[in-house]
């Protein structure tokens, strides 16, 4: 039998990495409300999840999130919930390994990238 992959070459953490980056190109404001459809829509339009995959795939990303305490779960209606961000999300771009890492401000300043983990 097949395993069906979810992701396109992408484990957890790296779309857990795209959700931030999401956040900070399109929702990066403390006052903005947004939901995981918006952001899951732009996840599939970017090409970034298999085209198989559903909304109920991604909580355990946005679980994950709201766990680091960068978002606030505000609201739910089903399969939609609705969040706020804590505090405002930064760019920082790893010295190391030169990919880009998105975080809060009183986040660990460790890269995002699962093969570097240096300070930034």
């Amino acid at each position: 039998m097949k395993k069906l992959l979810l992701f396109t070459s992408m484990d957890n953490t790296s779309i857990t990495t795209q959700i931030r980056k999401i956040i900070f190109e399109n929702f990066n404001d403390v006052d903005l409300r947004f939901n995981n459809d918006q952001i899951f829509e732009i996840l599939k339009q970017s090409k970034s999840i298999d085209e198989l995959s559903t909304i109920h795939h991604m909580e355990i990303h946005f679980k994950e999130l709201c766990d680091a305490e960068l978002l606030r779960n505000i609201a739910q209606n089903f399969t939609t919930q609705w969040f706020k961000l804590f505090e405002l999300i930064e760019k920082i771009q790893c010295k190391s390994c030169k990919n880009e890492s998105y975080l809060t401000i009183s986040e660990e300043k460790i890269c995002q990238n699962q093969s570097c983990g240096a300070a930034l």
